[in-house]
């Protein structure tokens, strides 16, 4: 059943647990696992979900797209928000996270978060993580971030928060003797006789005891896929985040919400205005620490737009880095913790301080070049407050998903935190299903397609040039003529020739990356709005009275795969449709 007060659904009530019809081409599956539950994704939230699932006695397989400790996780630097320090409460977590959302952000998910949170953080520390503590008091040390009005990010490693948690969750899960398939990009989902979930199809690419296109049977398939930072040129995502388990969701029918709201995070290293793919990150922690960001004159721009002056929201702080550049015409800002000196960055951030001195910047002694890079996407597949989508037996977690807690702009350090408490629930639902064996796979013929692999870099240009930071009418629509000329071009060569690019891993991956664009783009477009970390230039102020809402987008079965972009009645988080329902019973 949906959540009770999530509010109206955002679709036409259709059921879409039986999916579009749309399939990737792919050859025929050459070999198969039985499982009850395939976790789709290796980061906090996959690895979290797969080890509750496994510990109440779930036939549980993780499969993931490169090692099992390559996933966006690793690269979390700031650390995990909680409210773990003295004085600190979920309401005050909760207050500064409503701010941070910008009037979008499903309160109840929220809740949910920060209460639940503190309990997560510790659950993961007794699994094995082990965070920075105070040489006096042997307490957690806790810094601040952007948003955040008390100390409440807890870290590992100084500024290698994720590495440790990605460590302790992949020993864990080896420990415990998960099942895993490496190297594995997920193609698309299966269903029985009956609409529902019945496992995944995959493609495992080079060493391992599987090789080539396979399928995992499982009733119940949790996507934790990560992002999709790739389909713009500058990202601090990895490589291997292309939008994956939000277009695979999509084909089979499941709906996404909130996905122009693309977080660019503030401080990047800048490396050059042609630098491409995964650019370093320069943690928000490192202003939480005092640094500060300043102009070519050394002037501090954030003073007097916010009151956290650099430590205001990021939305914020990357439209005052953008604005500064515009009005100075320059390619980049910088931040200055010089005054930090040696011993600190040594010891609080040497992943940063090494990234920095591997590109010939040496902080210590010289302010920090950066400019904003697509960071996060705080939409996603949308789910309940278990975790459950609109298609039946399919439940999502962390960045692939939108459970209504970021809003219009995730909270600093909120997304390891979402992964932990909404891994947890799902695995908490999944548990409470009766199993059956797996029905029979219903086969689909594939009919969408393919990209070539060419195609990727020419997204990732449409979409930094026309959907960056700064958005407007004109860009938008360029962008989106591109991106359908793109789109009906591999159409047309399909049906009228019977041609598409050879399926594999780049063409793939092509795909995945022209769908989710599409669905940005189009929300964009919609909102006529500036929000969050949506800012249209042609609509520079918040317009709560026509656009306080969701968009919801499902692709069409029926229109030539076509978009369906439909705003709720109000900022209530739609709810799942009860005949999507998962059941897990055969």
């Amino acid at each position: 059943m949906s959540t009770p007060g999530r509010g109206p659904a955002g679709s036409d009530g259709g059921d879409t647990a039986a999916g579009t019809g749309i399939r990737l081409h792919a050859p025929a599956p050459g070999w198969s696992l039985d499982a009850d539950v395939v976790v789709v994704g290796s980061g906090v939230a996959g690895l979290t979900a797969a080890l509750r699932c496994a510990a109440a006695g779930r036939r549980t397989v993780v499969v993931t797209k490169a090692r099992l400790d390559d996933g966006s996780t690793r690269w979390a630097q700031g650390g995990i928000a909680a409210a773990l320090g003295d004085g600190d409460t979920p309401e005050q977590h909760l207050d500064d996270t409503l701010v941070a959302g910008a009037g979008l952000c499903d309160e109840e998910a929220v809740r949910l978060l920060v209460t639940e949170g503190p309990g997560a953080v510790r659950r993961l520390m007794a699994t094995g993580a082990v965070f920075d503590t105070s040489a006096e008091t042997g307490e957690i040390e806790l810094t601040r971030e952007g948003g955040h009005h008390r100390r409440r990010i807890a870290h590992a490693g100084g500024d290698a928060t994720g590495a440790e948690i990605s460590r302790a969750l992949v020993e864990a899960v080896q420990a415990a003797g998960i099942e895993t398939v490496e190297n594995a990009l997920v193609l698309d989902l299966l269903h029985d006789a009956q609409g529902r979930t019945a496992g995944v199809t995959l493609h495992v690419m080079g060493e391992g005891q599987h090789d080539g296109v396979g399928a995992v049977h499982a009733p119940a398939v949790i996507l934790a896929t990560g992002g999709m930072g790739q389909v713009f040129s500058a990202t601090t995502n990895p490589s291997v985040s292309t939008g994956d388990g939000v277009a695979l969701a999509l084909r089979a029918g499941a709906e996404v919400s909130d996905l122009e709201f693309v977080q660019f995070h503030p401080t990047v290293l800048f490396l050059g205005p042609d630098a491409e793919g995964q650019q370093p990150l320069v943690s928000e922690a490192v202003r939480g620490e005092g640094a500060h960001l300043v102009d070519a004159d050394g002037v501090r721009f954030m003073v007097g737009q916010h009151e956290l002056a650099e430590l205001a929201p990021r939305d914020i702080v990357a439209k005052g880095i953008m604005r500064r550049m515009q009005e100075q015409g320059a390619q980049h800002m910088y931040l200055d913790a010089r005054h930090f000196g040696a011993e600190m960055w040594e010891q609080r951030f040497p992943t940063i301080l090494a990234a920095c001195r591997s590109h010939g910047i040496d902080p210590v002694t010289e302010p920090i070049p950066v400019a904003p890079a697509a960071h996060y996407a705080s939409g996603g597949v949308r789910t309940d407050l278990h975790g459950r989508t609109t298609v039946r037996g399919l439940y999502a977690c962390g960045e692939v998903a939108c459970t209504g807690v970021h809003g219009a702009n995730r909270l600093a350090s909120n997304s390891l935190l979402e992964g932990l408490v909404f891994a947890e629930r799902i695995a908490d639902d999944i548990a409470a299903q009766r199993f059956g064996g797996n029905g029979p796979v219903v086969p689909v013929p594939a009919t969408g397609p393919l990209q070539p692999a060419s195609a990727r870099h020419e997204v990732q240009r449409i979409m930094t040039e026309g959907a960056g930071v700064l958005r407007s009418a004109a860009s938008l629509a360029t962008a989106a003529e591109a991106l359908e000329a793109l789109y009906a071009t591999a159409l047309n060569d399909l049906e009228t020739h019977g041609k598409t690019a050879e399926p594999g891993v780049d063409t793939w991956e092509a795909t995945n990356l022209l769908c989710v664009a599409r669905v940005l783009v189009a929300a964009a477009q919609r909102r006529e709005e500036t929000r969050g970390c949506h800012w249209r230039e042609d609509h520079p102020d918040r317009d709560d009275a026509d656009w306080r809402r969701h968009l919801v987008v499902r692709l069409s079965a029926t229109e030539k795969r076509a978009l369906v972009v439909v705003p709720t009645d109000s900022a209530d988080f739609p709810s799942v449709h009860p005949l999507s329902t998962p059941s897990l019973e055969q």
